[in-house]
């Protein structure tokens, strides 16, 4: 059975996550406990509910995700953990700390420990890259000199020291989201919450940018917590995830656990996608694909997946790896649209891939 137990020593905990599995994996001491959080918004059309016992361990030093569809809650919890919302009920700890229970100032001085970086990247546009970086140290009351040092050291970090005195409208997305990567850091932030920080970033720069995320983690030594929708920023970077669905925590586990055995509705949606579901093959066109030397190694019909976007389903394969090189044959049933099946045919003649229409008394 999955569950937590704790062994204390000096000064910390050591918490062990154990699966029915039998793995055992090492965490650290929580560093953010979510207990019994709910959020509740009022509008003119009634109460609604964004949040409901919400119940969460965030460990030190680990990059942990959060994902939901839209609407789901979590850009509201993120909102919860550093207090810019405040909770209608249950308890957001700190470092031991119950943040609700505070005063301002030390909710403040709570706030100036988790850097925060947005999908819009909130750049003031009136200062230039080196001044965005010093706006919260300025805010801390760190010295101008002080804070000046600190910045051309975060964003020698980031990889944009040569563009200190540009402004945000010179910079492309990627280098935007740098900038506030380096500004979150600014004040020596012992959390970074990233909500939705690639949305708005090509595939490449959002490898680029999860690829720097994951580099402060290990040489900084930073909690990270990471706020999508997209399951692949999940299986790139995080260690754990929590799957939010309608107010709710639908899903908790290691990744590897989550992405291989789903086990709520919600979770299966986001990892397996519902493409399969919504396509139809009924009585729809057969091809026959023959493999006459392509190379084995070479995955054709994952490829073919993948960049047409649609599934086929393999009716017949014999295919054979001859000193490495791929022999034999398959007939692949096409979706019943036509549009996708013309996807997979112009595909296949792109690759150079041979393939001939049968019936279906050649299966």
């Amino acid at each position: 059975m999955d569950g937590y137990f704790k062994i204390a020593s000096p000064g910390r905990f050591a918490i062990f996550y154990f699966q029915k599995k039998g793995a055992v994996i090492a965490l650290e001491e929580p560093i953010i406990q979510l207990r019994k959080v709910g959020k509740e918004f009022k509008t003119a059309n009634g109460p609604v509910v964004a949040l409901d016992d919400i119940n969460l361990d965030i460990s030190r030093g680990e990059i942990f995700g959060i994902i939901g569809l839209s609407g789901a809650g979590k850009s509201t919890l993120v909102r919860c953990i550093n207090m810019l919302e405040t909770p209608t009920s249950g308890e957001v700890i700190f470092e031991g700390e119950n943040l609700a229970a505070q005063n301002d100032k030390q909710k403040r001085m709570a706030r100036r420990s988790m850097g925060m970086i947005f999908q819009q990247f909130n750049l003031l546009a009136q200062r230039n890259v080196l001044r965005n970086v010093c706006f919260p140290m300025e805010i801390a009351g760190i010295s101008r000199q002080e804070g000046k040092k600190r910045a051309m050291e975060l964003l020698e970090l980031v990889g944009l020291a040569d563009r200190a005195k540009a402004y945000p409208a010179q910079l492309s997305g990627g280098q935007k989201q740098r900038v506030a990567i380096a500004r979150a850091l600014a004040t020596n932030p012992k959390v970074i919450l990233c909500d939705e920080a690639t949305s708005a970033l090509d595939p490449n720069t959002t490898k680029s940018i999860l690829n720097l995320l994951k580099e402060i983690n290990k040489t900084m030594g930073v909690t990270v917590i990471v706020i999508t929708h997209e399951m692949a920023v999940i299986e790139a970077i995080c260690d754990r995830v929590a799957i939010i669905d309608q107010s709710h925590i639908a899903e908790l586990g290691t990744v590897s656990e989550i992405f291989s055995e789903p086990k709520s509705k919600i979770g299966r949606q986001l990892i397996l996608g519902d493409a399969v579901n919504q396509v139809k093959f009924s009585d729809s066109k057969l091809l026959r694909i023959t493999f006459d030397g392509r190379e084995s190694t070479e995955p054709v019909i994952s490829n073919l997946v993948l960049a047409c976007k649609v599934p086929v389903n393999i009716m017949y394969a014999a295919t054979k790896d001859i000193k490495g090189t791929a022999m034999g044959q398959m007939i692949l049933q096409l979706p019943e649209e036509e549009s996708d099946a013309n996807r997979v045919v112009n595909y296949l003649k792109t690759i150079q891939v041979p393939f001939e229409e049968v019936t279906k008394y050649d299966v």
